[in-house]
């Protein structure tokens, strides 16, 4: 038998083995009502389990029927700002009340090579509709008429790669490519992009790219710009070389255009938002695989400036993974617990601050979390936006769920929550990249 062949072979023999443990787990539990423990500041973490196979329970992508949509919490109503995009994964709010969507996915894969672990991976993002080509574009978002709908539609910059995060400061728009910080000349009402972008500094691609997206904030007074840029691995298992400038918060210097690490050991962080009340950067983490349906749990924290938070040593703070060789306890002995835990498996990428009662009393201060969803839990876990109360600084409080009914009763994915945003009005923007919609969640309702 050829090598090919024996390959082949393997991979179908594996995969049909997945797809009946996904059908069997899904068939046991398809409720998207989640154990509150692995939330809150000190979570339940019980003793790692490891396997030679996966726990592997995808919900299949089938988008929104018609006539169906999320279901929003008492006191909310929802309404769909947009539809009929392409893969909307990011929103940014402009000032006079735009709304910019990165319509992306992940780039090409480069790595050529065979692995179980890539069958794996290509067969959930098939099943969890994540598959597609890129769009590779921003579109701009306008309600001419103030009635919570988008009626005016425009490309505002297109031939981009992967592009993912944005951030307007000072007359420029920022947009975090897959392998570059690039920045749009902007004035306001503009509804396109001014010829090519400049490109403000590389950011870590390269061949494998395992977490491609990348988020990007500006510092208040403008100068500085701060860069998610996720882990090359699960664990490690690629080697620590290939981490180089990964599972970190860089910031840039916008005037000269140096890049430095200021916070290390964060697996795959994504929304990065400013906290009002204390002025902290705070971003969202999507944690670790492959240790049990609850470990681990990812969470949302405040950095520090030269902070090390674990990865991938130890995780929520100094628990050591028993999985990565050789160990590093001298910086376990540093690693920085994470503020608050958003539960196992989650993928809780989205997160933006609220400061006000645009939505009522209940939500009048702290984060909606939008999350994407688990692939690594045999019961599902997240596929919903929750809200985290705050209270001076900090957070304080049980998670609400805020927008739910994302998966129909057979556990199938009608939509899949990931950035959210506040626009103008106080409203909550969530892009939903399986239903290709924006939802907009309001106050009012039942």
């Amino acid at each position: 038998m050829s090598t090919g062949t024996l390959r082949h072979s393997v991979a179908i023999a594996v995969t049909a083995a997945l797809l009946a443990s996904c059908a069997g787990a899904a068939a046991q539990n398809s409720s998207t009502d989640q154990n509150i423990i692995g939330y809150g500041p000190n979570p339940t973490l019980p003793k790692p389990r490891t396997g030679l196979v996966p726990t592997v329970n995808i919900a299949n992508a089938k988008g929104w029927p018609k006539g169906r949509q999320p279901q929003p919490a008492k006191g909310l109503r929802v309404n769909a700002f947009a539809r009929n995009l392409d893969h909307p994964r990011w929103i940014h709010v402009l000032p006079n009340g735009d709304v910019l969507v990165a319509e992306t996915n992940a780039p090409a894969k480069h790595d050529a090579g065979f692995s179980l672990k890539k069958v794996f991976e290509g067969q959930a993002m098939r099943q969890a509709g994540a598959a597609t080509a890129s769009a590779n574009r921003i579109t701009l978002l306008r309600d001419t008429n103030g009635d919570g709908v988008a009626d005016v539609r425009k490309v505002f910059a297109e031939g981009l790669n992967s592009p993912f995060g944005m951030t307007l400061s000072e007359g420029k728009l920022y947009v975090a490519d897959t392998d570059a910080l690039l920045a749009f000349p902007y004035s306001d009402g503009q509804m396109r992009a001014n010829g090519p972008p400049q490109k403000i500094v590389d950011l870590p691609a390269g061949s494998i790219n395992h977490h491609w997206t990348k988020d990007v904030i500006a510092s208040p007074d403008g100068r500085k710009l701060y860069v998610t840029v996720g882990s090359n691995s699960n664990v490690g298992e690629n080697g620590i070389a290939a981490e180089q400038n990964r599972a970190a918060v860089l910031e840039v210097d916008k005037a000269s255009g140096r890049a430095r690490l200021f916070a290390t050991g964060l697996r795959n962080p994504n929304g990065l938002s400013w906290n009002p009340e204390s002025g902290k950067l705070w971003v969202s983490v999507n944690e670790r695989d492959e240790l049990g349906d609850d470990l681990v749990p990812d969470y949302m924290t405040s950095l520090r400036d030269g902070g090390f938070y674990g990865w991938p040593y130890s995780y929520f703070g100094q628990h050591v993974d028993p999985r990565v060789k050789p160990q590093r306890l001298d910086l376990v002995a540093k690693a920085i617990k994470p503020d608050y835990a958003l539960g196992s498996h989650t993928a809780s990428l989205g997160m933006t601050f609220l400061k006000g009662a645009s939505l009522g009393p209940a939500y009048a201060n702290g984060a909606f979390v939008g999350q994407h969803g688990s692939w690594n839990r045999s019961v599902h876990s997240g596929y919903k936006v929750i809200f985290v109360p705050f209270r001076n600084g900090e957070p304080d409080g049980l998670p609400k769920d805020v927008l739910t009914g994302f998966l129909d009763r057979d556990g199938k994915a009608m939509g899949r929550p990931v950035g959210v945003a506040i626009d103008k009005t106080g409203a909550l923007l969530v892009a939903d990249d399986v239903g290709n919609a924006i939802w907009r969640v309001s106050r009012g309702g039942r």
